[in-house]
């Protein structure tokens, strides 16, 4: 779904509603704002709760500073202002308080966007604006001047208080408030777990080179099977995005129809909105005409060519799970029962091999260990099915968080081989 002709009130309304329900702002915190063609700025008022926020209650603020409205313009007007006329090319800003990127905020750091590719390739480099008191000219000054600098950053974390993000439209600057959110909370999650590594210029590069696409073929009748696993997929995904398993920018998801034959989700569409007709049909390595599907597709189709018990195939970007695969610390899934029979042994992928043909990956994640790391790229999953396969997803999810959580306590008690051994024994089929 895209904002493209909804009415800025609307927009902002659906805007907030997202960032509300995800707990990346508070009932009195945060503000959202559009320019309009004609130099209007649509802002959220002041004092109104937004988590019960309507397009009624959005305030207009006309070029020479009339405001038109019920409601007082947020407070935080004036940066506003100050960031539309430094950067023509922005469009809109969002300013909350989430909490990862808050935790930043009052430590005086920014987060390192060389995490993860995607969240280099969306957020970009992230500037710091001093403390000012909030809703002053001062505060807008310096929130300026960071937008203005060279760099023409569209993130700017502020000191004691919150972030700061454009974009070109109320998408494009929630996909980066989102991705650099993720980014924050899994760099946390990994300082709890030792040194947190970065990918340098090199493999940015190596991730940002367009890959060959594949051929097109004519549109191939949609079979029953066929519209099955797009009911599947689009209701797993969006159970993954809702879960926060996954993020607008960052995700895909395959399901087998036959041989040499799959569906995927598409590349650069949002992936709280992908519904039926969005996802991709693969046949033989061609796409259907005029699509585009994920840039994992490759990846995908060399496990199931491996693989003809897997069914299902998903990448993730899970915050505690993705917290292992930036650092060296190992996830050890002999802890929980659950764990090891639904995981088995986790391994971690070099990031290298992310970006070949997906021959070397299909040798690591099998249907005996269906589990991997990718190192600064999240997780990769396969199932039998679709529900396998998402069931994985947050087995391995909650174990890495209560892993992560263990360490305030005392060190792990791992489950003896004798304990596997009778596991395996008694579950043989799991």
């Amino acid at each position: 779904m895209s904002y493209a002709l909804f009415h800025p009130r609307d927009a902002i309304v659906a805007t907030m509603e997202r960032i509300y329900e995800y707990n990346m702002t508070t009932t009195s915190g945060g503000n959202i704002s559009v320019r309009d063609s004609g130099g209007e700025i649509w802002i959220t008022p002041a004092r109104i709760d937004k988590g019960a926020l309507r397009r009624g209650d959005i305030a207009c603020v006309l070029p020479d500073g009339t405001v038109e409205g019920p409601h007082k313009p947020s407070s935080e007007l004036p940066f506003h202002r100050e960031i539309y006329d430094a950067r023509p090319d922005i469009g809109a800003i969002i300013h909350a308080h989430p909490g990862a990127l808050v935790s930043f905020s009052i430590c005086g750091e920014v987060p390192d966007t060389h995490l993860f590719p995607e969240s280099h390739r969306v957020c970009g480099r992230v500037a710091f604006a001093k403390y000012a008191l909030p809703g002053s000219i001062r505060l807008a000054e310096k929130i300026r001047q960071e937008f203005a600098s060279p760099e023409k950053p569209y993130c700017v974390l502020l000191e004691n208080h919150g972030v700061v993000i454009g974009g070109t439209d109320l998408e494009d600057a929630f996909a980066r408030f989102e991705t650099l959110e993720f980014t924050a909370a899994i760099t946390l999650n990994a300082r709890m777990l030792g040194k947190v590594k970065l990918l340098g210029s090199e493999q940015i590069a190596q991730a940002e080179k367009p890959r060959e696409p594949l051929p097109e073929s004519p549109t191939m009748a949609i079979t029953s099977a066929e519209k099955e696993r797009r009911k599947e997929i689009c209701d797993f995904i969006g159970r993954a995005y809702h879960h926060r398993l996954m993020t607008s920018t960052h995700g895909s998801y395959s399901a087998r129809v036959g041989h040499d034959h799959f569906v995927i989700t598409p590349f650069h569409f949002d992936r709280k909105h992908i519904g039926l007709g969005d996802l991709v049909s693969i046949h033989a390595g061609h796409r259907a005409s005029d699509t585009h599907p994920s840039r994992a597709v490759q990846l995908h189709r060399a496990i199931y060519r491996e693989h003809p018990e897997i069914n299902a195939v998903l990448n993730a970007l899970p915050i505690s799970a993705t917290a292992f695969a930036v650092s060296d610390f190992k996830l050890d899934t002999r802890t929980i029962p659950e764990s090891y029979l639904f995981l088995k042994d986790v391994a971690k992928i070099p990031y290298a091999e992310v970006y070949g043909d997906g021959t070397a990956l299909a040798k690591h994640l099998t249907p005996r260990n269906p589990v991997v790391l990718l190192e600064n790229n999240g997780v990769m999953i396969a199932g039998r099915s679709v529900l396998d396969a998402f069931d994985r997803l947050e087995v391995l999810e909650a174990t890495a968080q209560a892993i992560l959580r263990s360490r305030a306590l005392a060190p792990l008690r791992p489950m003896s081989n004798e304990v596997i051994e009778e596991l395996v024994d008694a579950f043989p089929g799991v």
